[in-house]
């Protein structure tokens, strides 16, 4: 039996300037691709109609009909991946399994797991850098230890960047596993899905969009926004594609793309940020908790309209403007003093451009517990953020029913503005 390399395909589901894949592809050994639908995660996933399990899919095979012309094909897999794994070293004869790195802490541990097992059967595990420019230890402050503050991250961060070439990765379709029955991937019925209306498009950058972020992207009417958000989270797009485009174009996009890596690297070195807050005196605040509240929250049914419609837009969609997420959250732990863990377990059911990293670290931000988090007394109106950012109602009433505008307000601003300073205030003066 020859032996073979495979490329594991996870969160960069793309041929194109795929750092790992460009890797095995070079190693010269050939090279079978897979995928595995992890049932750790899909057993988890209550709502068998989710967009982002049909959005994957058909990456996949829009993936596998590429990999045809090279005269392969993509090979699928639905179970644990350990158990797969397991089963792979059995069927080939592998030298080495390359993938790029996935950072949040059950993916650490699983590729760990993984490693382990496959050096007990003398098969490589080779990790590549793909999903970021910078990984968690090559933006560090002077004493070796990590940047808790946005601004001067960004600043080192450019700093750094100017002294790199970002590379392209090409592939060598020669170097592929050939294989000749084509197979089909997976059917979603297969891994105990259906279809949504959701429709993948190979994603693209617009510099209509791009030149004019900064401009435009605080209004939510204008839906002026890229909505690369699920292609850079599943990997659909390259981020370096996305950063050089970003250089020329706009840098206040490139901003928001440093974010991401920023709050990756804060995952990366403070774990406990998954389920507490970043700033452990927080924990002593007492939140509220109102099940009723958080029910009209969740479904739009507050009496504030621009809170509302940016709810029944997530529901609705899987999508929410960025400015409008800051109001709804904002409203959340500080109007509601709902705990941001809430807010947090809802937006990662819902969104579809969840990221553990930027959804974690965006609502910490927004209760004021996590790191570099606006100060807790910084606390949204809703009414001034509407006239600021939707002064015509366009986007509430695009989302909002003439009925929904009469909903009663569940809770009056002033009031619970007061409330949530006393409320934090104590907290925090606890020792």
């Amino acid at each position: 039996m020859n032996k073979i390399n495979l490329f594991w395909f996870r969160r960069d589901l793309r041929l194109e300037d795929n750092c790992g894949l460009h890797k095995a592809l070079q190693s010269g050994v050939k090279v079978l691709p897979i995928f595995i639908f992890d049932r750790e995660i899909l057993d988890q996933l209550s709502d068998k109609k989710d967009k982002r399990v049909d959005y994957i899919h058909q990456a996949l095979e829009e993936i596998n009909q590429e990999l045809n012309k090279y005269g392969t094909c993509l090979k699928t897999f639905y179970g644990k991946p350990f158990e797969v794994f397991e089963k792979l070293t059995e069927e080939y004869d592998i030298d080495t399994v390359f993938c790029n790195n996935d950072y949040e802490p059950q993916a650490i541990k699983r590729d760990q797991k993984i490693a382990e097992f496959l050096a007990t059967k003398e098969v490589k595990f080779s990790v590549h850098k793909d999903q970021v420019i910078f990984e968690e230890n090559d933006i560090l402050k002077s004493d070796r230890t990590p940047y808790t503050v946005f601004t001067p991250y960004s600043k080192k961060w450019k700093e750094n960047i100017n002294k790199i070439e970002i590379e392209n990765f090409q592939i060598n379709g020669n170097n592929f596993f050939p294989v000749k029955d084509y197979k089909e991937i997976l059917s979603l019925k297969e891994i105990g899905f259906e279809k949504t209306e959701i429709e993948f498009s190979k994603p693209s950058l617009d510099s209509k969009i791009i030149d004019t972020y900064d401009q435009n992207r605080d209004f939510p009417a204008m839906d002026h926004t890229t909505h690369l958000g699920i292609a850079l989270r599943f990997g659909t797009i390259s981020v370096r594609k996305c950063v050089k485009f970003a250089q020329k174009h706009n840098e206040t996009w490139l901003n928001e793309l440093i974010w991401r890596e920023f709050f990756m690297q804060i995952l990366f070195h403070f774990p406990h940020v998954v389920t507490q807050c970043f700033k452990k005196k927080y924990e002593n605040i007492q939140w509220r908790n109102n099940e009723d509240e958080f029910k009209a929250w969740c479904e739009g049914n507050t009496g504030y309209p621009i809170v509302d419609a940016g709810m029944r837009q997530l529901n609705e969609t899987g999508f929410m403007h960025n400015r409008v997420r800051m109001v709804v959250a904002s409203f959340l732990t500080k109007h509601l003093l709902i705990d941001w863990r809430w807010g947090e377990a809802y937006f990662a059911e819902k969104l579809l451009d969840y990221d553990l990293s930027a959804n974690n670290g965006n609502w910490q931000w927004a209760a004021g517990c996590g790191c570099d988090a606006a100060p807790y007394f910084r606390i949204f109106n809703p009414e001034e953020q509407t006239k600021k950012f939707d002064k015509n109602l366009q986007y509430i009433k695009k989302w909002l029913p003439q009925d929904a505008l009469l909903i009663r307000p569940i809770v009056d601003h002033k009031q619970a503005r007061e409330r949530a300073l006393k409320t934090y205030k104590e907290g925090l003066a606890v020792e």
